[in-house]
């Protein structure tokens, strides 16, 4: 793809940036728009894969037809199926009407399937048959509807690590994976973060009319060496609020302020208190581990330096001369078996509390919004509906 075109097509969809993989992405999506491909989409939450299947739509001989993009972890699990392929009046309660679905509404054009690691095991073997051969079924109907629509969907998950758990369906993956393209992580685009943080103040600056926001050289490598967890979703909330704040009205001669990194810092996250590590990436750029895995292997690190510098202690004494046996451990009785076990468990328990503390102070915050509260977290919507579901059944 020339580089005019590459550029014109990054104005067209608002994309900035000049990383090789993020143009690799965006080529490919041209590529293989004029083909009937179902493409999957990989990458963590907030890189912006949402643009690819815009692309594919515009480029591909479907263009006048409809694109519809759906959330699959937003659905609510019991009514995904009708969500996605429709239901007759009278199928369950509350179907005072017939409905179309998504694949019907689509007919003809495009259907983004965001999140499509979230779906249930029996909307999988329904996805999988619409795909194979265009059929489909209504919810409380047996009648078998025919259905043309392209398919991309789109994951933060690792697919496979999902496959191997027995979460997702093998035939399903691989069939939707016919071609799959790669959304770089922005701590992977180092050179692209100070380009977006000056698009996103300077959009707000113009909106608001206040004065631009400049970095020195010290503020600016403050911005790139944070990880951002939250890719560029995460560095256009930092920049919008940096020149909320940061700044003031237009006056005549005063149009711009230069921040430095003390000024800056105090907008990035202090991640130097916790134990979790980065956010573990595949190579297909899915996530596949949760904040619970994390802690699991933290704590067994932490274990195992103990038992290491134990055993360096040990040979240390034996080579300066001591030869005292090493003690051996008598066999645990069978309390402390059980109060070990107790205690594990009661750890367990302990971290699932934590992370639905998390969830419920983050829901009011956003004043019980579970989109915003997901983002926050960096989990599924669907994670919190299921979250709050299970408070409901406690009480």
């Amino acid at each position: 793809m020339e580089t005019q075109e590459l550029q014109k097509l990054k104005n067209k969809y608002d994309i900035i940036g000049n990383d090789a993989e993020l143009n690799r992405a965006l080529e490919t999506a041209v590529a293989v728009a004029p083909t009937d491909l179902t493409v999957l989409i990989s990458g963590e939450s907030g890189v912006g894969k949402e643009n690819i299947p815009q692309i594919i739509h515009q480029y591909s001989r479907r263009r006048t037809g409809k694109y519809l993009a759906v959330n699959c972890g937003a659905i609510p699990e019991g009514t995904i199926n009708a969500e996605l392929f429709g239901h007759e009046k009278g199928a369950f309660t509350g179907a005072v009407t017939e409905r179309k679905g998504y694949f019907e509404e689509a007919n003809g054009g495009t259907l983004f399937l965001d999140e499509i690691g979230e779906l249930p095991k029996e909307t999988q073997a329904m996805l999988l048959r619409v795909l194979q051969s265009g059929e489909f079924i209504k919810v409380g109907s047996s009648k078998v509807e025919k259905t043309d629509v392209r398919v991309v969907a789109a994951t933060n998950l690792n697919l496979r690590t999902q496959v191997e758990k027995g979460l997702f369906r093998e035939d399903l993956y691989y069939r939707l994976n016919a071609v799959q393209i790669l959304m770089p992580a922005l701590r992977e685009r180092k050179e692209d973060i100070y380009l977006l943080f000056r698009k996103f103040t300077s959009d707000f600056s113009e909106k608001y009319r206040l004065c631009k926001i400049s970095l020195t050289l010290d503020a600016i490598s403050l911005l790139k060496n944070y990880r951002w967890p939250g890719n560029i979703r995460q560095l256009k909330n930092v920049a919008e609020t940096i020149t909320a704040l940061e700044s003031r009205p237009i006056t005549p001669g005063s149009e711009k302020i230069e921040l430095g990194a003390d000024q800056i810092r105090r907008y990035i996250p202090d991640e130097r208190d916790t134990l979790l590590p980065s956010v573990a990436v595949s190579s297909n750029g899915g996530s596949s581990l949760s904040d619970e895995d994390k802690r699991m292997i933290v704590k067994a690190l932490l274990d195992m330096k103990q038992e290491v510098d134990s055993l360096r202690k040990e040979v240390s004494d034996l080579k300066n001369g001591s030869s005292a046996p090493l003690p051996v451990p008598p066999p645990p009785a069978p309390e402390q078996e059980e109060a070990e076990w107790q205690e594990q468990n009661e750890e367990q328990l302990s971290i699932k509390k934590a992370t639905g503390d998390m969830i419920e102070r983050a829901l009011e915050k956003h004043g019980g919004n579970v989109k915003a509260a997901a983002e926050e977290l960096g989990i599924s919507e669907r994670t919190v509906y299921r979250k709050i579901a299970d408070k409901k059944k406690k009480k």
